[in-house]
């Protein structure tokens, strides 16, 4: 769901740099081929996504929720010539889709591609990151976010997605609504963090951009 004016976002599109043959060939394919396509961050958050990370140029860059690779390919764009990108995706079904889609991109030897559940993954990495995106099961933004904090340098950054979840933050969610329940959990943990500053913008679904002090 989107929260600005189809013909601005339109015109704001047409006025963003494209993205490579790749990306548009992996948008193409996952939308065709794969299940819920919305999931993709796509040409407009994608280009956001690698603007952010070349404006950073992470040492280091953290991705929580692989889907198909193209958020990973664009957030690899702004890598330091020698980063590193380490994905996570629990979704065992789209491992060979991922990893082919990595072969063909400049970047494939600065990505690390992780199977398994972030949850137990993320605990075990020996790596300080200063940028990590957020972007897999609603139900555990915050335990993401917590189990990743202390890996974050000071002064990096974390990118939670989804964060305005097709307007439902706006109203009283349902008792089995927990993805919802989550989700405002965790933005209303996040704007009182006092190690952190953040702005949340209306951009698709939602993007909070979060700063360590």
């Amino acid at each position: 769901m989107n929260f600005i004016d189809e013909r601005i976002e339109d015109y704001c599109r047409h006025h963003t740099s494209e993205e490579s043959a790749l990306l548009q060939k992996i948008n193409r394919d996952t939308f065709a081929k794969v299940l819920n396509p919305r999931m993709l961050s796509g040409h407009f958050q994608g280009r956001l996504l690698s603007m952010l990370s070349n404006m950073i140029q992470p040492e280091h860059i953290l991705e929580i929720g692989t889907y198909t690779g193209y958020s990973a390919l664009c957030l690899a764009e702004g890598l330091s010539p020698n980063g590193r990108l380490i994905t996570i995706e629990k979704n065992a079904e789209l491992e060979d889709r991922i990893q082919n889609n990595f072969a063909q991109s400049e970047h494939r030897h600065k990505i690390k591609l992780m199977m398994g559940n972030a949850l137990e993954i993320i605990p075990a990495l020996d790596v300080k990151f200063q940028l990590v995106f957020i972007d897999a099961d609603k139900e555990n933004y915050l335990n993401y976010y917590n189990l990743v904090f202390d890996k974050v340098e000071k002064g990096g950054y974390l990118l939670a997605d989804n964060v305005l979840w097709s307007g439902k933050v706006l109203e009283k969610p349902a008792k089995d609504d927990l993805d919802t329940q989550r989700i405002m959990t965790f933005n209303d943990h996040v704007v009182n963090d006092s190690r952190v500053e953040c702005i949340m913008l209306p951009f698709r679904d939602g993007l909070t951009l979060i700063r360590k002090k």
